[in-house]
């Protein structure tokens, strides 16, 4: 079981201008979600930038990273940056923070900075929080070593788990983050992705088993009771979704959020 209410956030990091842009934090915010999250890879809109230009045209939505690969910028850099949002969205920033995706090292390599071994690139991430002064973290981790970091600095877990995940599998992987957590565990926010919701899932997924958390499917009771579920299971209580779902997804963002 979890305190926490729920709250849906919208991820995206495409849009062929500006207009487009801040029509979809627009509806983001008019359906009911929490936040809008923006990708960090040289093929998406650079996340600082496309955050600010959200924040502008929106009063209650908040935006965020999600998330940045740590060896990109120094962690002064992202201070400064993060900051910088919080200040002037009026504190509706929040800094999503990894220690690189599979293909990140290929960005690093394009931007001239060294990507580091994963225990250097762990060591930064925790550097990097360490510098940022009240603005909301978001850690991803999978592995042990980032959850303890995570358990130990962040607000809120997001779990880096592929879209085929069981709830068995997530469910372990929380075990474990309890463990590492201790007296914090009940403080953290636990959040999961969506790679898909409302519809057939997107063929590049594959098969998947009808136990698998990345995609949800069903009416939108339907759909609003696995989260539910999950929640009292699990403890996972912040869900973001592909915004390709925003519209599809909307009627359980208006059935839980809050709740």
């Amino acid at each position: 079981m979890t305190d926490h209410l729920f709250r849906f956030g919208a991820v995206a990091g495409h849009a062929p201008d500006a207009g487009a842009w801040t029509r979809l934090a627009r509806r983001a915010e008019d359906l009911g979600y929490t936040t809008l999250l923006v990708p960090d890879t040289l093929g998406t809109l650079s996340p600082f930038a496309a955050c600010a230009a959200a924040a502008a045209v929106t009063t209650t939505l908040s935006v965020g990273t999600y998330v940045l690969s740590i060896a990109n910028r120094t962690p002064r850099a992202v201070a400064w940056e993060a900051t910088t949002l919080q200040t002037l969205t009026g504190g509706r920033f929040e800094l999503g923070l990894g220690a690189g995706r599979p293909d990140a090292e290929r960005d690093a390599t394009e931007l001239g900075v060294r990507f580091g071994t994963p225990s250097e690139r762990i060591e930064r991430l925790a550097q990097t929080i360490d510098a940022v002064k009240d603005v909301p973290i978001l850690v991803a981790a999978s592995g042990t070593r980032l959850l303890r970091l995570a358990a130990a600095k962040a607000d809120t877990v997001a779990l880096g788990v592929p879209p085929h995940a069981t709830e068995a599998q997530v469910a372990a992987k929380l075990d474990e983050l309890y463990e590492l957590a201790g007296d914090r565990f009940h403080d953290l926010e636990l959040g999961m992705n969506l790679a898909a919701a409302g519809a057939e899932p997107p063929a590049w997924l594959g098969s998947l088993d009808a136990t698998a958390t990345g995609v949800l499917q069903g009416t939108p009771d339907e759909m609003a009771d696995i989260l539910r579920r999950r929640r009292d299971r699990l403890g996972v209580s912040y869900v973001s979704v592909n915004a390709q779902c925003l519209d599809a997804f909307a009627p359980v963002v208006e059935r839980l959020a809050g709740t």
